[in-house]
């Protein structure tokens, strides 16, 4: 199992620590299930960027960038060195562990 850890830029939105996070899911679908705003205009497909989001540390817990998140990656807004889609990151099964991701500020995100 793991803890997730989730920051926001967004100005007035307290940090959000998850316990007990059962691997195989993305780190969008756990956010959307527990009320955590995460846009997903392409429905999770990876084709898009409004999922976008740091991974602080714990990345070693989560599948391998593709090349083709990568793409979607350079599109996003302020992409940096530790970004990722959340629909593409998929907790590991074998694994348990902490990971700490920061979304940023979702007001500025149009469409969904």
């Amino acid at each position: 199992m793991y803890q997730i850890n989730f920051n926001f830029e967004q100005a007035g939105i307290s940090p959000v620590q998850l316990n007990n996070v059962a691997p195989g899911q993305s780190i969008l679908e756990v956010a959307l299930e527990n009320n955590i705003e995460l846009h997903h205009n392409c429905g999770m497909v990876c084709g898009c960027s409004t999922c976008h989001l740091y991974v602080n540390s714990g990345d070693q817990f989560l599948e391998e960038i593709s090349d083709r998140e990568e793409d979607f990656i350079d599109r996003a807004r302020n992409p940096k060195i530790n970004s990722r889609l959340g629909c593409q990151c998929i907790l590991l099964e074998q694994h348990e562990g902490v990971i700490n991701v920061t979304i940023p500020d979702q007001s500025i995100i149009h469409g969904e």
